[in-house]
């Protein structure tokens, strides 16, 4: 798969290492030319214009920080129509870790709304050290990354690209959902600046992934 990475951050630093080692190829770009160039040297990859990246692109990832976010869907502009975008990006200020959206919307609504592209939002839930674990897991379970669209081909490169990394894709609804895996973002993210450890996630943790000695006692076994 053909991926087009705008950003040059650690997140597209993050995703797009794990993704060049699954076998895809990458093209990447970002305001910062020389952050661009040097992560396509540690993958093998090339760089390009805006327009250029959107071209090549099968999928493309959209990882830079809110304040950027107008600057870089304005230089996109309507490139990316019809294509898959996968937004992994956070609109969260970090004096109060409150959403700089409006009540109700999501980031990933507004990049659709202004690419025409088929968005999902996934990836936006852990720092980026996590994505560079090979793989992502936690006390012997794979990390579950949630994800939410309404295109179902798009939903079905997401799912791709997050089992590609070696995690458990969990589909949770259409993109009017996105808005509230940003907010469970701005929950992490406040907690990150409060001094946990990066690798900190939330993991959904399924009974049957438990083994019978973490169980509960029941109560008449209690002694």
């Amino acid at each position: 798969m053909r991926i087009g990475i705008f950003g040059a951050g650690a997140m597209a630093g993050a995703l797009g290492t794990r993704w060049t080692a699954a076998g895809h190829e990458l093209m990447i770009t970002g305001r910062t030319a020389a952050k661009a160039r040097a992560l396509a040297a540690g993958w093998g990859a090339r760089t390009g214009g805006f327009g250029e990246v959107a071209e090549f692109a099968d999928v493309a990832l959209i990882a830079v920080l809110h304040q950027g976010m107008a600057a870089t869907l304005d230089r996109i502009g309507d490139a990316l129509r019809g294509k898959v975008i996968i937004d992994c990006n956070n609109p969260v200020e970090v004096e109060h870790f409150t959403l700089v959206t409006p009540p109700g919307r999501s980031m990933a609504q507004e990049i659709e709304r202004a690419t025409g592209g088929h968005v999902v939002k996934a990836f936006n839930l852990c720092h980026a050290r996590v994505w560079r674990l090979d793989p992502p897991v936690f006390d012997g379970r794979r990390l579950t990354v949630p994800y939410c669209g309404d295109d179902p081909a798009a939903l079905d490169v997401a799912r791709r690209l997050i089992t590609d990394l070696g995690c458990e894709p969990l589909p949770v609804g259409g993109l009017r959902h996105a808005h509230h895996l940003e907010a469970t973002a701005a929950i992490v993210i406040s907690l990150l600046f409060g001094g946990h450890d990066p690798h900190t996630v939330f993991n959904l943790v399924d009974r049957t992934t438990v083994t019978t000695s973490a169980q509960p006692t029941s109560p008449d076994r209690r002694p």
